[in-house]
């Protein structure tokens, strides 16, 4: 199984209105973990969104692995009590395992992120 490996992002917090109308990079995975919030995978600039009281950061607390739609299916299928959509291009968070999760389903691959103090936590659970 691959190692977690410490995720470069960009969290944005702004005006929903903004995040909507956002010019995101073309290449940018945003993840819209709330109304009013989006970790982007990757870095962007604060010239991204229209509010100007957005807050723009480096997201470092971040570790994620990509593990296949199969592996990913048979842990949320044993170890998570909700129900995640695993369609390509869709995003989940939630408690796996008992952990913070949140995933980023492509078609034959999974994006698991996971709070960096986690990740030892993680690996022993879920590995």
């Amino acid at each position: 199984m691959p190692a977690l490996e410490r995720l470069m992002g960009t969290r944005v917090v702004a005006d929903p209105a903004a995040l909507d109308g956002a010019r995101w990079p073309t290449s940018a995975i945003v993840l819209r973990t709330a109304p009013d919030e989006a970790l982007v995978l990757g870095l962007v600039d604060s010239d991204v969104v229209s509010d100007r009281h957005a807050i723009v950061r480096p997201e470092t607390g971040l570790v994620a692995v990509w593990r296949t739609t199969a592996e990913t299916a048979r842990a949320l299928d044993r170890a998570a009590s909700w129900t995640s959509p695993r369609t390509p291009g869709s995003f989940a968070q939630g408690a796996v395992a008992g952990l913070p999760v949140k995933l980023y389903f492509e078609t034959d691959r999974v994006l698991w992120i996971v709070p960096e103090p986690f990740g030892a936590e993680f690996e022993a659970r879920l590995g």
